[in-house]
């Protein structure tokens, strides 16, 4: 079951935790605290302490700590999701209601395309498939690069999918998936993708959220592709993405072309970094995407014909409203970044990259080759060719800079070349803004997300964490993720839903792991010991703030004596833990 962030923090906030424990320690007032015996581990003298302020509970003996969640999980052996069901059940928090119809469609769609998936991936590697590997084979494409895009195969029959789905009962998502649809006459239904090579469309995190597919038997259009539902949005999704985020990330350049093979096949030549879009224009979204990924440089590798030079000036519009850093690489008269790079190679396409010039020198040397020299009429056709890119520049510096370009390149005043390509009739309007990653979503301390890159990258080193610092982790979406991976769940289907903001942060904190394996764990261990001093800092600061603002403080109350016998064992317990080795 997946709980929305706010949820678990409504449940938190309506809980009373001195009551929660009290039903199983015995607590006495302590100044602003409740103090009881350690109901974790055997102890004859108090250290046990509940903390209404900050909704949390200590052991300054055992250690255990962490919330009403974590009191739950660890008193009564529950799990995550059992102890967010039971205190909502007693808080009067409705979860069935948090879980809207949209996610719970969300989860239907993702089972029915991972069945799918799963099912044209087995086919490819079956007798039936030979046909599909030989067209593969065909297009130089390996098995080893066809088993990393998770290649597939649909056969020609008319429901085989279909009828597996029925079995599942997941015909409903299976429709709204777009993998099969009702028959025109008759009952039943039929597969959409038949006699296909199968494409899965995946999210950058590696879940299959759709399919393309090109025709091999039978009639139909020659490639295909998934309807839009609530698991895919072709104007945020980038063909490839899961694939080459991590070379972008090294190279902070992206190179993208327009088709399915094109990526495929520069991977395949060692040019990792290659991004296609999926059958749509490019988008804020996917701009946002290329930004997220860190992607500095965007670099156009499209067909060498007139359909790609077409495809550059339709993509200029959008790069340059929205100040990209875009390049043009060319490539020979009737090449494509799939034969090109199968070819000749990655060092002449890295040629062709290195060597590309700006998007706008591009733009202007195409539509009016002989510049200032050329033509009145040229000019004019020219101009015209340009008028869309032009419509779609917001006012300001961008549209500014681009007309003194064009003015240098046409030989002409930019202050008439801004009136004419404007028109009357079309008025200048601000480019769209990709969205903003951070609003309306919790902050996420890199600390925390770095210890939970380190249990997405290896599971059981959860298991290995000297302090249990999970159950003390204070943002609440990475404490749902690392519950769903405890409980078995995949590292992808557990960063599926995480917000933005939690993807971001736990992508930056993945770049900061070993690349090897032998390292993992003592640097996860530094990373515990690192977190741990965090939280004894915070209870710290805690006592510090409360005993500045108790009256008569230095006459040693009992609230005083309290908070100083804690601070000293804390202190204690900060030199224990970084004395430990490594």
């Amino acid at each position: 079951m997946l709980i929305p962030e706010n949820k678990i923090e409504e449940i938190l906030e309506r809980t009373d935790l001195v009551a929660l424990v009290s039903r199983h320690v015995e607590l006495k007032k302590s100044g602003r605290s409740y103090k009881g015996c350690c109901p974790f581990h055997q102890e004859k003298t108090a250290s046990f302490h509940v903390t209404p302020e900050l909704r949390r509970f200590k052991c300054f003996g055992c250690q255990a700590g962490g919330d009403a969640i974590a009191f739950v999980q660890r008193y009564l052996g529950k799990t995550f999701v059992d102890a967010v069901k039971d205190l909502a059940r007693e808080a009067g928090v409705d979860l069935d209601a948090a879980v809207d119809p949209a996610a719970r469609e969300r989860a239907l769609l993702k089972e029915a395309t991972d069945f799918a998936q799963e099912h044209f991936r087995q086919k490819l590697w079956e007798p039936a498939g030979k046909r599909a590997r030989d067209y593969l084979e065909g297009r130089g494409v390996a098995e080893a690069v066809s088993k990393a895009f998770g290649l597939g195969y649909s056969s020609p029959a008319w429901s085989e999918l279909a009828d597996h789905l029925y079995q599942r009962g997941l015909i409903d998502p299976g429709v709204k998936a777009g993998l099969i649809a009702q028959r025109k006459s008759g009952e039943g239904y039929v597969d959409f993708f038949r006699g296909r090579l199968t494409i899965p469309i995946r999210s950058p995190e590696g879940r299959t959220i759709a399919f393309g597919a090109r025709l091999l038997e039978g009639e139909g259009a020659k490639y295909i592709n998934s309807r839009e539902s609530r698991l895919y949005n072709k104007s945020e999704t980038l063909y490839g993405m899961d694939q080459a985020r991590e070379e972008i990330r090294r190279r902070k350049s992206a190179v993208l072309v327009e088709g399915y093979f094109d990526c495929i096949g520069l991977h395949a030549a060692g040019v990792k970094n290659a991004v296609a879009l999926c059958s749509t224009a490019l988008t804020p979204g996917h701009l946002s995407l290329l930004s997220r990924c860190e992607a500095k440089e965007l670099v156009l590798l499209l067909d060498g014909d007139e359909a790609g030079r077409k495809a550059i000036e339709r993509l200029s519009g959008p790069l340059l409203a929205a100040g990209a850093n875009a390049k043009v690489a060319t490539l020979p008269e009737g090449e494509d970044p799939d034969t090109f790079a199968r070819k000749q190679g990655a060092d002449e396409v890295g040629g062709l990259i290195e060597s590309a010039p700006p998007l706008t020198s591009y733009l202007f040397e195409t539509v009016l080759p002989g510049g200032p020299a050329d033509s009145f009429e040229a000019k004019m056709a020219a101009l015209e060719r340009l008028r869309p890119v032009a419509f779609q520049l917001p006012v300001g510096l961008t549209r500014s800079a681009f007309f003194a370009a064009l003015s240098r390149h046409f030989g002409l005043p930019a202050a008439e070349l801004e009136a004419s390509l404007r028109g009357k009739t079309q008025p200048v309007r601000p480019a769209p803004k990709p969205p903003r990653l951070l609003d309306g979503q919790p902050k996420v301390d890199p600390l925390e997300a770095l210890f939970a890159a380190f249990a997405l990258r290896e599971r059981k080193l959860i298991s290995k964490d000297p302090f249990r610092l999970s159950d003390e982790l204070l943002h609440p979406g990475l404490r749902t993720l690392l519950a769903h991976l405890a409980s078995g769940a995949s590292a992808e289907d557990s960063l599926f839903e995480a917000s933005p903001a939690l993807k971001g942060a736990l992508e930056a904190a993945g770049r900061e792991l070993p690349k090897e394996d032998s390292e993992l764990e003592p640097r996860f261990l530094g990373a515990c010991r690192r977190l741990k001093i965090r939280r004894i800092d915070d209870q710290l600061s805690h006592i510090a703030r409360v005993t500045a603002s108790l009256a008569g403080a230095s006459d040693l109350t009992d609230e005083t004596r309290r908070l100083l016998s804690d601070r000293s064992e804390l202190l204690a317990l900060k030199r224990r833990v970084l004395e430990e080795p490594g």
